[in-house]
């Protein structure tokens, strides 16, 4: 995207704190429905940021593989998980969470220091050979897109379809149970 630095860096730091605050609800929420929203929540942000960084069909990819399928795979999981069965007898806090606690919270320091101390404005993104490359990535990208939507639209269409049938299914089996 051609956007100025400001501009640029705003929308960086809502899309890290989205990331921030993603990541937490997907730890912190008991509730695994919302923890599976927040863990889409997060896919979606990481694919905003492949758009800030001009990589538009990454970042669809992600969309689509991420959210619309592996997401929707996890949700399909916690659709037939029992609510009360699974609540019932867990301890709030172990031995293992102290030591899962203590490992994440310096793995965060870690990185957050070497991050810190990283000068990325003296990175020279592209040079004239990787836009050579890019313009062949991009031709790919569309050529992909083509075979997408005529030689492969019906199968393209069917999985869609069989995918959504999936979700009815699950939504009235976890009803029902």
């Amino acid at each position: 995207m051609g956007l100025s630095g400001p501009i640029h860096d705003f929308i960086l730091v809502f899309l890290e704190l989205g990331l921030i605050f993603g990541g937490l609800g997907v730890v912190l929420f008991t509730n695994p429905i919302y923890s599976a929203f927040s863990l889409g929540f997060v896919l979606v942000c990481i694919s905003l940021f492949y758009i800030l960084s001009n990589s538009p069909f990454v970042a669809a990819a992600q969309l689509l593989i991420y959210v619309g399928a592996i997401n929707v795979l996890i949700l399909f999981t916690v659709m037939f998980i029992n609510g009360p069965e699974y609540s019932k007898g867990s301890n709030l806090w172990a031995v293992g969470n102290g030591v899962t606690s203590l490992v994440s919270t310096s793995i965060f320091v870690f990185l957050i220091t070497f991050i810190s101390d990283t000068t990325w404005y003296g990175i020279i993104w592209t040079t004239t050979e990787n836009q050579i490359l890019e313009q062949d990535l991009i031709s790919n990208g569309e050529q992909i897109g083509i075979h997408l939507s005529t030689d492969f639209f019906l199968p393209f269409e069917l999985i869609s379809i069989i995918l959504l049938i999936a979700l009815i299914g699950a939504i009235t089996v976890a009803r029902q149970s």
